[in-house]
């Protein structure tokens, strides 16, 4: 490699990378996460799949960590998840609710814990989406994924996904997504009480 190539100042060489792959990149010397999804050349315009995300402390959004603490920001499209005992930190990109009306937020926890669930849309999206099936049990074609995390908010989850181009991107309806991979891993990390706090 030459020298003037070199040069290259390390952020640009990931923002570029991050572009082209559509993956995430991390630059260790910021915390900063960049997730960016290729412009397609048909749309100058067209809305790309881009969130920044940092590493947080749970001290601003939780009086304590019993039974572990799960934040989810809406706007950075990020899941932060803290074990009771602070030895574990997570962080997650995720997909969040299309609209604002979709979009539940403030303190809830974890009721319920599944894997492989089925999954049935609620009336108000049989009313918006009168094609979609009434009932659909475990595999490739729900919309739950591989796991998911009931909360005590009547029909919100944490849950999989199988379409994993929702990830980074306003696309549910009303629940919070993760890669089936990662949904995994935060089910084993979590219990029945472990606190949700969705901002």
């Amino acid at each position: 490699m030459g020298r003037a190539e070199n040069h290259l100042p390390r952020r640009a060489f990931l923002t570029g990378a991050a572009s082209l792959s559509g993956t995430l990149a991390l630059s260790q010397e910021t915390g900063v996460f960049d997730a960016v999804e290729a412009e397609t050349e048909s749309s100058e315009t067209a809305l790309r799949n881009i969130s920044s995300f940092r590493m947080l402390d749970w001290r601003p959004y939780f009086d304590t960590l019993k039974n572990g603490a799960i934040l989810s920001d809406i706007d950075s499209r990020a899941l932060h998840y803290w074990s009771e005992d602070e030895s574990i930190y997570k962080l997650y990109p995720t997909s969040v609710p299309m609209t604002a009306d979709l979009t539940r937020k403030g303190r809830t926890k974890v009721v319920r814990k599944v894997v492989g669930p089925s999954w049935r849309p609620t009336p108000e999206m049989r009313k918006r989406n009168p094609e979609w099936p009434e009932f659909v049990g475990p595999g490739p074609d729900n919309p739950l994924g591989s796991h998911a995390l009931y909360l005590s908010w009547t029909y919100y989850r944490i849950h999989g996904t199988h379409d994993t181009r929702k990830i980074g991107r306003r696309s549910s309806n009303g629940c919070i997504g993760l890669y089936n991979e990662q949904i995994a891993e935060l089910y084993e990390l979590t219990k029945v009480g472990t606190q949700v706090l969705l901002i």
